[in-house]
């Protein structure tokens, strides 16, 4: 890797961070808006969610692209590093979703238990 790309792929992996940042702040907020006494606004949890997956879909895209490049220079043939690597992130990313899945069963089951 020369330079040059050394830097922009730093850059776009700087860009990917701040994306996870906003990424988090978009969860906090709709959780915030899920727990409001008053009903939650619904425009506004399904544009934060809407701009939630919209930028996981980029970070996937990015990080994709950037360890693809970085394995490029390799001279393993067979190498399996990005396959091997995009399975664990799925299944992490899995368990990520069905963590947060019980979380919010556990907190409409409180809504309703305390309705």
């Amino acid at each position: 890797m020369d330079p040059q790309s050394q830097n922009t792929s730093l850059q776009r992996l700087q860009n990917v961070e701040k994306r996870i940042v906003r990424v988090l702040e978009l969860a906090g907020s709709v959780m915030d808006e899920l727990a409001n006494p008053s009903s939650p606004r619904k425009e506004l949890v399904n544009s934060h969610c809407s701009e939630f997956m919209q930028l996981i879909k980029d970070i996937q895209v990015t990080l994709r692209e950037e360890i693809k490049s970085a394995c490029e220079y390799r001279p393993f043939e067979k190498c399996d590093y990005v396959p091997r690597i995009s399975n664990e992130i799925c299944c992490k990313k899995l368990e990520h979703v069905i963590a947060q899945l019980d979380e919010m069963k556990h907190t409409i089951e409180g809504y309703h238990a305390a309705v």
